[in-house]
C-alpha cells in the first residue's frame, strides 16, 4: 500500500541543480523533499569533472573538493601541432565529493534528501509515485533529473539531441595543468579530451548518439596515441560514460494539473551543445529554480515567467551560438563529407572565428 505525503516542493534529482534548488527552497522555510535514484551523491561519476574557476562565486567551498587547477587549453586539430589558449582558468574537481557537498548543504538547510529512491510516474494531477511506495503531493515540482527527465517529459519537454560519451581514468605520467582537446573529422558531433587530475587524467570521447557504436574503438585509438607519446599509462582505473543533451535550451516551466513545474540543469537543456559543459549552468539554474519556487508559493504570480527570463538572459546567447556551430558541423556529415581542419577550428570556442559577429547574427 502506498503512503501519501505532502510537501511544499518536491525536487527530482540531487545532482548540482537539484541540490541547489532544494537548498534555496528549504532555506526559506519550505518543506522540501528531494529524491535521487542513485544510492550515493555523484556516483557513478559521469562527467569529465572540469569546472570554470568562476564557479567559486556560486560555491565558495569549491576548493575543498578540487583535485588540481587548470591554467590553459591545448587544442589538437587532426594531426596538427596543438594551438594553445593560455588563459583558461579552471579546476578539476572530485565530482562525487562535489555532489555530496551540495547535497549535504541541502540537508543542512532542512531539505529531506532521499537517496536510492526513483520517480516512477507522475499522474495528470501532479502526484508523484516513487520506488519506495510513496505518493507525494506538492505545490511545486522541480525537475533536475538529467537528460532523460521524467519531469520534463510530463510537461512535454524532452531533450531529443544527445551526444554519447565514454571516459576512462588513466595514470598521468607527468604533472600537467592544461586541458587537451582533440578535434577530428573522425569524431562526428563530438571531440576527445584529456583532463589532468592529480596523477591521473580523465580521457574521454563524445560522439553523436547515432555513432555511439564507434566510441570504444575510437577512444582506444586515442589512448594508444597518447601512450605512444609517453604521457599516460596503459591501464585504466575506471570507466564511465553517459548521454549529454546538445539540442539547446528547452522551455523550463509548465504545469501538471495545477502544480507548477520548473526544470533546471540538463533537464532544461542547459548543457553547451559544443563543449558539453553543464555543471556551472546546473548550479546557477538550480539556485534560480529554488528561488522561483519560494516566490511562487509566496503568491508572486510572475515567478515562473521571471524564471524563464532569468535563464534566458543567462544562457540563451551562448547556447544559441554553440548550437548554430554544431548544426554547421553536423551538416557536413549529412552532406556525405567531413569537416576540414579550418571548419573544425571555426566551430571550437578557443578560436576567434567561433566568436565572429557575422556568425552571431546569422
Amino acid at each position: 500500500m502506498s503512503r501519501f505525503e505532502t510537501a511544499d516542493v518536491v525536487v527530482i534529482g540531487l545532482g548540482p541543480a537539484g541540490s541547489r534548488a532544494a537548498s534555496l527552497a528549504a532555506q526559506a522555510g519550505l518543506r522540501v523533499i528531494a529524491l535521487e535514484r542513485r544510492r550515493e551523491a555523484g556516483r557513478p561519476v559521469q562527467c569529465a569533472e572540469l569546472v570554470p574557476a568562476l564557479l567559486q562565486q556560486e560555491v565558495p567551498d569549491l576548493l575543498s573538493v578540487s583535485e588540481q587547477r587548470v591554467t590553459c587549453m591545448a587544442t589538437y586539430v587532426e594531426s596538427d601541432p596543438p594551438d594553445e589558449m593560455p588563459n583558461f582558468p579552471g579546476y578539476m574537481i572530485n565530482r562525487a565529493a562535489f555532489d555530496r557537498l551540495l547535497a549535504e548543504k541541502a540537508e543542512g538547510a532542512g531539505a529531506e534528501c532521499r537517496f536510492g529512491c526513483a520517480l516512477l510516474h507522475i499522474d495528470t494531477e501532479g502526484v508523484l509515485y516513487t520506488s519506495d511506495h510513496h505518493c507525494l503531493r506538492a505545490q511545486v515540482i522541480i525537475g533536475a533529473d538529467g537528460p532523460h527527465s521524467r519531469v520534463g517529459a510530463a510537461i512535454g519537454q524532452q531533450n531529443r539531441e544527445l551526444v554519447e560519451t565514454r571516459q576512462v581514468t588513466v595514470p598521468l605520467l607527468h604533472p600537467y595543468e592544461a586541458t587537451d582537446i582533440f578535434l577530428s573529422g573522425d569524431y562526428p558531433g563530438g571531440y576527445g579530451w584529456l583532463f589532468p587530475k592529480s596523477g591521473f587524467a580523465n580521457l574521454g570521447l563524445g560522439l553523436r548518439s547515432e555513432t555511439r557504436y564507434q566510441l570504444k574503438q575510437l577512444l582506444d585509438q586515442l589512448h594508444r596515441r597518447l601512450m605512444a607519446t609517453g604521457r599516460v599509462g596503459s591501464t585504466p582505473v575506471s570507466l564511465t560514460g553517459g548521454p549529454i543533451p546538445v539540442g539547446g535550451r528547452l522551455p523550463a516551466t509548465g504545469f501538471i494539473g495545477r502544480k507548477a513545474v520548473l526544470l533546471a540543469g540538463d533537464a532544461a537543456g542547459l548543457t553547451n551543445p559544443i563543449t558539453g559543459a553543464g555543471i556551472a549552468a546546473a548550479v546557477q539554474s538550480g539556485g534560480l529554480a529554488g528561488r522561483a519556487a519560494v516566490d511562487w508559493l509566496a503568491g508572486k504570480s510572475e515567478a515562473l515567467d521571471l524564471y524563464e527570463e532569468e535563464i534566458s538572459d543567462l544562457f540563451d546567447a551562448s547556447l544559441h551560438r554553440a548550437l548554430r556551430h554544431r548544426q554547421t558541423l553536423i551538416a557536413c556529415y549529412r552532406n556525405g563529407s567531413r569537416p576540414s581542419p579550418a571548419e573544425l577550428r571555426s566551430t571550437w570556442f578557443a578560436y576567434p572565428q567561433y566568436w565572429s559577429d557575422s556568425f552571431a547574427g546569422s
